[in-house]
């Protein structure tokens, strides 16, 4: 090998070391923005954004996670860490292991979350509230909602007298729309709202228009249709009714229902309502649940003053919430449990009440996994039926169902929101908590 090969072999060694070096920096630096991505998201999937605490009880947490918590307060010693007493501005938790807490004193308090110490990483809002009891109901329920103006379904296409196809409404309404006055005119129902489309004789109409809490104004131009009749081509509804479950009511008169809110079924969206009645109710028959096609509870609203429950005043996210009526303060009197916040929850058994027949009947359970960080409140218990009475009166859990109550260690810790479709043995809950935040 000549002199000008020995050099330039060294060369491409020293070429070859060089690159060697930058992939490992690359490795390394890939492995370390990994690492950190997976422990952020773990950290975003296994705490939640909201812990909730009953003041002067002692709450046990073990997250086994490399991070540090700063709990930020102004009061000294209103905190108390694994039995001790802490200063202001002091209080620091090793999350790692496994801790408790303890507060004397209702409020919010702010977690500050910390990536070995070092990096922040999250905001956890601590809540302290007084104990609460709810008693459990599990009764079937009628319900009626009318919503907060006309819900705007979606366009349709309209043959006018003259043989041509028009569609007034296209790109000025959307599906979620609510029409809430014609020229200035407060409309109450699709009824009046029809009534004023024809007496505009085919004029220019002005549509007041709520879209995503906004208030808009549109024109629309009704077209005559075969039938003589103005229309504007908007499919829309005013009024809902189904059947559910009565999840408890307070000492207080309140009540919760259902754990999750009432949606369109043409739109999937919340439905905003002014006003609405929960009524007693009657199961007349059931429709099994099955692989791919979930049951159902049929059932009889009775729809009078002698069997009004209570008027509804919330449809949220979480179900539906109102004030008892006189005519069942009855209700009130009945036992009481206290509830079980998220992380009392735990795999294992539990009890649903629920009526598939002519009474309240407690059935047994078993919760599957449990997630309290999960974002849709509505899902965060898997529950699976085991009771052989109700897998084989229902096959699982059935539409009607939505509400039931979940019974763990004598609290009431949620209720039944969702079946699996593929699996009707199966369903899903919502925590109890998610639903008492709409009682505060």
């Amino acid at each position: 090998m000549t002199k000008k090969d020995r050099i330039w072999a060294r060369g491409e060694r020293m070429r070859n070391k060089k690159i060697y070096r930058r992939v490992l920096v690359f490795l390394l630096v890939f492995n370390i923005i990994g690492i950190a991505l997976f422990l952020y998201f773990n950290v975003l999937r296994k705490i939640p954004d909201e812990i909730k605490m009953l003041v002067g009880t002692e709450e046990n947490f073990d997250f086994n996670m490399p991070l540090r918590a700063d709990i930020e307060t102004e009061d000294i010693s209103v905190i108390s860490v694994d039995d001790l007493s802490v200063p202001a501005n002091q209080i620091s938790i090793d999350m790692n292991k496994p801790f408790t807490l303890e507060t004397n004193k209702t409020g919010k308090y702010n977690i500050n979350l910390k990536l070995f110490g070092l990096f922040n990483l999250k905001k956890i809002s601590l809540d302290v509230i007084d104990n609460i009891e709810l008693i459990p109901c599990g009764f079937p329920i009628g319900i009626y909602v009318e919503t907060d103006g006309i819900l705007v379904l979606g366009n349709g296409r309209i043959t006018g007298n003259d043989g041509l196809n028009y569609e007034p409404v296209n790109n000025k309404l959307k599906s979620g729309d609510y029409i809430l006055a014609i020229d200035d005119k407060k409309i109450k129902d699709k009824e009046e709202l029809i009534e004023e489309i024809q007496n505009s004789n085919g004029d220019d109409i002005k549509l007041l228009v709520r879209r995503n809490d906004e208030e808009i104004t549109v024109r629309v131009t009704p077209v005559k249709a075969t039938d003589g009749k103005y229309k504007i081509g908007a499919w829309i509804r005013d009024d809902t009714q189904g059947i559910g479950t009565l999840t408890f009511t307070s000492t207080k008169g309140d009540f919760g229902a259902l754990g999750h809110g009432i949606t369109d079924i043409d739109t999937g969206l919340l439905m905003e309502i002014s006003d609405g009645t929960v009524y007693a109710a009657d199961i007349m028959s059931i429709i099994r649940g099955k692989e791919g096609v979930p049951g159902e509870l049929i059932g009889m609203i009775r729809q009078s003053n002698k069997y009004k429950i209570g008027n509804i005043e919330k449809n949220t996210l979480q179900g539906i919430f109102g004030k008892i009526d006189y005519n069942y303060n009855w209700l009130l009197n009945q036992g009481t449990f206290e509830i079980g916040l998220k992380q009392e929850v735990q795999k294992g058994p539990a009890t649903i009440l629920c009526t598939v027949k002519d009474k309240v009947e407690e059935f047994n359970i078993q919760i599957e996994s449990v997630d309290i960080s999960n974002s849709n409140h509505s899902k965060g218990i898997v529950i699976r039926i085991t009771d052989e009475r109700l897998l084989e009166m229902t096959g699982g859990i059935v539409q009607g169902m939505s509400g039931s109550p979940i019974i763990q260690n004598n609290k009431i810790i949620g209720a039944v929101t969702h079946v699996f479709i593929q699996d009707s043995t199966k369903g899903y809950g919502t925590f109890i908590e998610n639903m008492v935040n709409n009682l505060e």
